[in-house]
């Protein structure tokens, strides 16, 4: 995928942005996408998946007498562009009105792009013959590391390139381009009464060079499955709560659902006027940085075509902001933060880019050290978060501590707390922050959290 198909998809955009405008609508923008992608799966060896996908698509926004339309078409030729287009301003036509639909202000929209060195070539010239080996090494070594691990799900390699570009009638055009690969193995073992165990590792990242290597994942994941075997549950108690880096990420997620603009005008969520006061521990601070180099959810510019910018939600425990983009922000009476996201089919809303918390001064084996007994949870599942109440109770796994030192694997328990008290209950901050994904976190102990078991 060459620069020119950013600047070929960025004419497409513009070019469909001002046939909406001579089809009578008042103001338009669009959004086109173009990508390849590859993806290799091995199970017991033997190749179980090989796909290869190709697409470009084109979404369609546009505004008549404030009332707006949300349309997207793959087919390009000129004659279908100029229907779709035509049929995209009748059906705005046929929509409620809304004083807020129009175009972001001129003077917000972005001028400057930076080079985030999102591409790596390299990424294009893996082909499924590659990757299958990839994949059959990785499942090796897991099978290979102990003798408990008996069985398979399986191991994937996919990749990624992509090319995005945003136009509007108000004279914004613009697009970029970016790489991505991913790798995990996922083993199986035996337990007793005939239970499966499986668990798994992963890598990903936007240059192959910054990928593990497969044999390290597969050991990896298999040391990770077979240290569940035996796994059982534990009295109802009420102990402190480490979460690492895995199963963190699903509380960060959790706080930005009550921490964006849409949320907060549809008046669901329990931090609504609360900025400026402390809704965390003064341990944890949390950004949101679109403008890292290299880093997975990096972009230039956001959905809105406003500039990227770095974002500060907690700083020291405090509210500071919320995510926001243009017409959260004028729902809200306030200004869009940059954090607009969409999809080709889609209308623009808050979205995050890099969500990170920050890392802080303890070392991972240290946050267990300092506990007399506890929960280290590495795996959460299901759902069950109150965005308005913020109530927060949700299935776990991981590992009992004892002394200082994580005794047996835990399994069926489940973690609750107000979300409030969750996070103003975090106690230590490791220095471990993991970056192979958008939403990161390090190591992190919560004083205390009811655990649900026997």
């Amino acid at each position: 995928m060459s620069r020119d198909i950013v600047a070929e998809i960025r004419d497409l955009a513009a070019r469909a942005a001002e046939l909406a405008k001579q089809a009578g609508a008042d103001d338009a923008e669009a959004l086109a996408r173009d990508g390849s992608e590859m993806s290799a799966r091995v199970r017991l060896g033997e190749p179980e998946l090989v796909k290869e996908a190709q697409s470009r698509a084109l979404g369609l926004r546009v505004f008549v007498d404030r009332r707006s339309a949300v349309t997207y078409t793959s087919d390009f030729s000129e004659s279908s562009l100029a229907t779709f287009v035509r049929d995209s301003v009748a059906l705005a036509r046929l929509a409620e009105p809304d004083e807020l639909n129009v175009l972001p202000d001129v003077d917000d929209l972005a001028r400057e792009f930076p080079d985030l060195d999102l591409w790596d070539e390299s990424v294009l010239g893996i082909d499924a013959a590659t990757a299958l080996k990839w994949c059959i090494a990785g499942e090796k070594a897991a099978q290979g590391t102990d003798p408990r691990v008996t069985n398979s799900e399986g191991a994937q390699f996919s990749r990624t390139a992509g090319a995005v570009a945003f136009a509007t009638t108000a004279g914004f055009a613009a697009g970029y381009r970016g790489t991505y690969a991913s790798y995990y193995v996922e083993p199986v073992c035996d337990d007793e009464g005939g239970k499966k165990r499986n668990g798994y590792w992963w890598t990903a990242a936007r240059f192959m060079d910054k990928l593990e290597p497969w044999e390290q994942v597969g050991v990896e994941s298999a040391r990770r499955t077979v240290a569940k075997l035996g796994s059982r549950k534990v009295d109802t108690c009420e102990v402190p709560v480490v979460f690492d880096p895995e199963a963190g990420r699903g509380l960060l997620g959790a706080l930005f659902g009550v921490a964006n603009g849409s949320a907060w005008y549809r008046k669901s969520s329990y931090l609504i006027g609360r900025e400026g006061q402390l809704v965390a521990s003064p341990l944890v601070t949390l950004i949101d940085d679109p403008l890292l180099p290299r880093a997975p959810g990096s972009r230039p510019f956001d959905g809105d075509g406003l500039t990227s910018r770095r974002n500060v939600l907690v700083e020291d425990g405090v509210l500071r902001t919320v995510l926001c983009d243009v017409y959260s922000a004028r729902k809200l009476g306030r200004r869009s933060t940059g954090s607009a996201g969409r999809g080709v089919g889609g209308t623009p809303g808050p979205t995050t880019t890099n969500f990170i918390m920050q890392p802080g001064t303890s070392k991972a084996a240290d946050i267990v050290k300092g506990l007399e007994r506890g929960l280290y949870v590495t795996d959460m599942m299901g759902f069950g978060f109150n965005p308005v109440t913020g109530d927060f109770s949700r299935g776990a796994g991981g590992f009992w501590i004892e002394k200082g030192e994580k005794t047996f694997p835990v399994s069926e328990v489940t973690v609750s707390a107000n979300f409030d008290d969750l996070w103003k209950g975090i106690d230590a901050v490791g220095d471990d922050l993991d970056m192979r994904s958008s939403t990161a976190c390090p190591t992190f102990r919560v004083s205390k959290m009811t655990i649900g078991g026997r």
